[in-house]
């Protein structure tokens, strides 16, 4: 599946081990605007970027998913998306994504959603795709509704963030319902 090239001129590549710093810069770049809604965001550090990069390659490794950046047609990061781990019993996984701040309103994680949705399904014959996201994050939240997803409901401070915790809208896509 991968590298996957997205409408836009954008495209899906997995995580490699000399992404590190360009990663971080990314992130640092976007610290206020993700860590409203990512937990992790907020504490990130250069070591931080490692140990994620190393958990990548073991989770592909393990058949586990894959974690993958979007990058633009000059090959720079502007974003990610990744399987949060393949429940292979009961053939379900779970979709995270972010894309710099900059980079949003032109399709592209609608595009990189779409692309990896249709990889579950196809590929690897499972019947359930999940995305929770952060109570308030309107656009998050438009790409599973763009996409069709089902909102099934609110997980009740699911998400511990710096400042408390976070309600997650949970939505989802079945095999049988994905075009």
């Amino acid at each position: 599946m991968l590298p996957y090239e997205l409408p836009g001129g954008c495209r899906i590549r997995l995580v490699e081990e000399n992404d590190v710093d360009e990663l971080y810069r990314v992130v640092d770049a976007n610290r206020a605007y993700l860590a409203e809604w990512l937990p992790w965001a907020g504490e990130s550090r250069l070591e931080t970027a490692v140990e994620f990069v190393q958990r990548a390659h073991a989770q592909a490794e393990a058949n586990n998913g894959f974690q993958a950046n979007i990058v633009d047609g000059d090959g720079a990061i502007v974003g990610f998306i990744g399987f949060h781990g393949i429940d292979w019993a009961n053939r379900a996984t779970g979709i995270g994504y972010w894309l710099a701040e900059d980079r949003q309103g032109r399709g592209t994680m609608t595009e990189a959603v779409r692309a990896l949705t249709t990889h579950a399904f196809t590929v690897w014959g499972l019947n359930r795709v999940e995305i929770r996201v952060a109570v308030g994050n309107e656009r998050s939240a438009a790409v599973p509704e763009r996409l069709c997803f089902v909102r099934e409901g609110v997980l009740r401070q699911v998400e511990r963030h710096a400042d408390g915790f976070k309600d997650n809208v949970v939505y989802s896509m079945l095999a049988n319902e994905w075009r």
